[in-house]
């Protein structure tokens, strides 16, 4: 049986729409769009393969956000009709119909809504993510990797492109740490509310007496480097260290000393990759994600300065954000919007939205209130 208020349900429906087109601005869009699909028709487009993928991947993008906001305005439109059916004819089963509708148009209206959230100065970069095991010994190692796959099954489910560009195995099981790209607009906001230490709780499936273990996994998420940035790296403040790529356990996969290993003097970070097959390409890939990371250490030294003259600002988000409970029953909360689910398998097949979606209207609040 139909329990909801449909004139008021879609009345707010209507204005939640509207005041998304005000800031995604469907004209604009549209001008966007033509202006890349002139840019992807042009002949000489794949002479330069990054910066075809670019193009490509920003039409997609837009194509796709246009599309979502003229579906979700025709299924308002449908709904209504629906619900007018439904009241003429006195039928509940259209109008339980329809509020089921209006309910799943509410959750994809909300989520698109989180993107005009992301008005940060990187939020509509690519990301690059960092995953490394913390303390818990062989179970860290594991739920770095459990944590591995749980983001690229949701960069799958949404259809992004990832790639992974550095893996560094634990000798019994699990990663020491890996690193990967997501190849996405907004791929930095949406996951830049990841980044913290993340806890995991359960039996040890690695410990003889089944003892419940408490392991942790740091995220580290960055934007991924532009042509356009100026971050620019003397030769001077690079030490670079070539070695031959393995596998899990120590096994080569790699004859050659294609492998490197990045530092900058001054600041003492450090970048690995061996995933490309020739140490040109990995060097390549090390150095962009040296520049991003670096581009975030501006960034932040250039927030702690607006910070010390705003004087103390709320909205810290403390060392532990996320807890990942299996025993002694079953439950993922953020531990900074309270958010929890009852499903950790889901979660970590990739079912990720609602806690992001979350956690940035979570920091939207938080700025405003400093």
């Amino acid at each position: 049986m139909a329990t909801i208020d449909f004139p008021t349900e879609i009345k707010a429906l209507r204005s939640t729409l509207e005041s998304i087109e005000s800031v995604s601005d469907p004209e604009v869009l549209r001008a966007k769009i033509a202006d890349l699909s002139e840019k992807a028709s042009a002949p000489d487009l794949w002479d330069d393969p990054d910066a075809a993928q670019k193009v490509t991947s920003a039409l997609s993008a837009a194509q796709s956000e246009l599309e979502r906001v003229k579906k979700l305005g025709q299924r308002i439109d449908d709904v209504e009709t629906l619900v007018e059916m439904g009241q003429e004819m006195e039928d509940e089963d259209t109008l339980v119909e329809a509020e089921t509708e209006v309910g799943a148009i509410r959750k994809d209206l909300d989520q698109l809504e989180v993107r005009t959230l992301l008005a940060g100065e990187y939020d509509a970069r690519e990301a690059v993510v960092t995953i490394r095991a913390g303390a818990g010994g062989v179970d860290a190692a594991d739920f770095a990797e459990m944590l591995l796959r749980m983001y690229l099954r949701w960069a799958e489910r949404h259809g992004y492109s990832t790639t992974v560009l550095d893996t560094s195995y634990a000798e019994e099981a699990g990663l020491k740490s890996a690193t990967f790209e997501v190849k996405a607009p907004y791929a930095f906001g949406h996951l830049s509310v990841e980044a913290g230490t993340h806890r995991l709780v359960r039996i040890s499936p690695f410990d003889n007496q089944g003892r419940r273990q408490t392991s942790f996994a740091a995220v580290e998420v960055i934007p991924l480097i532009e042509q356009t940035d100026s971050i620019e790296i003397p030769e001077s403040e690079i030490k670079v260290d070539v070695f031959r790529s393995s596998g899990p356990g120590g096994q080569s996969v790699n004859t050659t000393d294609s492998a490197v290993r990045m530092t900058h003097i001054p600041t003492g970070i450090v970048v690995s990759m061996q995933n490309e097959k020739s140490q040109i390409q990995n060097r390549a890939a090390a150095l962009r994600v040296l520049q991003s990371r670096l581009l975030l250490v501006r960034q932040e030294e250039e927030n702690a300065k607006k910070k010390e003259l705003a004087g103390d600002i709320k909205a810290s988000w403390g060392d532990q954000m996320r807890s990942y409970v299996l025993q002694p029953y079953q439950m993922v909360k953020d531990l900074r919007t309270e958010h929890e689910v009852g499903n950790p398998s889901a979660v970590f097949d990739g079912d990720i939205d609602d806690f992001i979606e979350a956690g940035i209207r979570w920091r939207r609040g938080a700025q405003q209130d400093a």
